[in-house]
């Protein structure tokens, strides 16, 4: 954890929560206990600290405060946002054929089809694996290049099928830091929507915004999306998340998961967690400090991977994100050290032993089997199984890298003496 370690170098995975909102969410605790619902002062300072919250993550991604719905977490954006698009396409099917289930659509099955790349994070992927198999939805995985690492605008065009309901790409990478052509993506399904006959339903548009939300830019509008998901936790604030939804139930559909209270415009129902909801005070870090911020890892992230270089060398070094043509997260860099003596899983875990001792952390994968994500983006699997991701933060300093890369060159060297 982070408190216990000296050197974290595992941003990507979860941030601590910034020492201002831990003031903030502090106070709440004190002054807001009430029910948000309710008349009297605690219950009316509760529901200014939602409301606050909620304007301050909407300026954040370039919304309105009526655009976001409180989630317990990104997970659950996710699937509120797969759920809607699949109930959506059931009722605007049932409304065109005059609610009869109709089986075929121009020789195709009625199914909503879903299009997703092979390189998103579990809960979009699990989600639609299981509307797959439970025969709910159709689901194309566009595969990334093996040149860019990025999904192809041109590759998601081609997989739109009549039925398609749903378009859903992170907009960064987890793994590599690949930054994916949201923009251009959904400005060319916008297109396809504008030519689709009137009894189709739109297709959605969707992206995780999980890893780039403080890292980058990102603004709904400008992107062209319906949907943005937003996690607090990889952005200095507690374990919450968010969905932002272009004018939601309005413009974009919204079908509950849950039923309950009448939270959240009925959209979210369940008894509104203040003190977490004011952790989303960091967003107005990231909105006043964004700037700052990049500037700071993309300086961290460079002298990372320079040391490495000068340390190791050429020869040794393999850097997974680098792609040409394609951008990368400030802060993230994914490597890989080759040489005698250092396979697979030997040298993961002697890293990691490594990283423990100096009191730093960082990311690997786990288990026998290198990283899926990394092997469809083209990287060999004998340097995928070395791969480290080792991801910045705001307070990541030269030191820390220094001694960070000084004892991974006394781990390799032992091993090589040892093989």
């Amino acid at each position: 954890c982070f408190v216990c370690c000296r050197i974290y170098m595992d941003y990507n995975a979860t941030t601590p929560v910034d020492p201002e909102v831990v003031r903030v969410v502090t106070d709440a605790l004190t002054e807001a206990w009430g029910n948000p619902s309710s008349n009297y002062l605690p219950g009316l300072k509760a529901r200014d600290i939602i409301y606050h919250s909620r304007d301050t993550i909407a300026r954040m991604v370039g919304g309105k405060a009526a655009d976001i719905i409180f989630t317990s977490g990104g997970t659950e954006a996710n699937n509120l946002v797969f759920h809607s698009a699949v109930e959506h396409f059931r009722k605007s099917k049932n409304s065109a054929e005059g609610g009869t289930n109709s089986k075929q659509l121009n020789g195709r099955g009625s199914l909503p089809h879903i299009i997703i790349s092979n390189v998103e994070h579990d809960s979009i992927k699990l989600t639609a694996k299981h509307l797959l198999k439970e025969g709910k939805a159709d689901v194309t995985f566009v595969p990334v290049s093996k040149v860019t690492a990025r999904v192809e605008v041109e590759d998601v065009i081609a997989a739109i099928r009549p039925t398609t309901s749903l378009v859903s790409i992170m907009l960064a990478n987890n793994e590599t830091g690949i930054i994916m052509p949201i923009k251009d993506i959904c400005q060319r399904v916008r297109e396809v929507n504008k030519q689709r006959a009137a009894s189709a339903p739109k297709i959605l548009l969707h992206t995780d915004a999980a890893q780039a939300i403080g890292k980058i830019r990102v603004d709904a509008h400008e992107l062209g999306v319906d949907y943005i998901t937003i996690v607090g936790h990889k952005f200095y604030g507690p374990r919450i998340g968010a969905l932002f939804v272009n004018d939601p139930g309005t413009t974009t559909p919204v079908y509950p998961l849950f039923f309950g209270g009448g939270q959240e415009h009925n959209f979210r129902p369940g008894y509104d967690m203040v003190y977490c909801v004011m952790g989303f005070h960091a967003a107005e870090l990231v909105s006043s400090n964004l700037a700052e911020y990049e500037a700071h890892f993309l300086d961290i992230r460079c002298y990372l991977e320079q040391k490495l270089l000068a340390v190791f060398g050429r020869d040794k070094i393999r850097y997974n994100s680098h792609f040409p043509g394609s951008d990368i997260l400030p802060n993230t860099c994914n490597v890989s050290i080759l040489g005698r003596g250092l396979q697979g899983r030997r040298v993961l875990s002697t890293c990691r032993r490594l990283l423990a001792s100096v009191g730093a952390a960082c990311h690997s994968d786990r288990g026998d089997q290198p990283s899926h994500i990394l092997l469809n983006c083209g990287i060999p699997y004998h340097v995928a199984t070395n791969a480290l991701r080792i991801s910045v933060g705001r307070s990541t300093s030269h030191e820390d890298v220094d001694i960070v890369v000084e004892d991974l060159r006394d781990t390799v060297e032992q091993l090589e003496r040892m093989n």
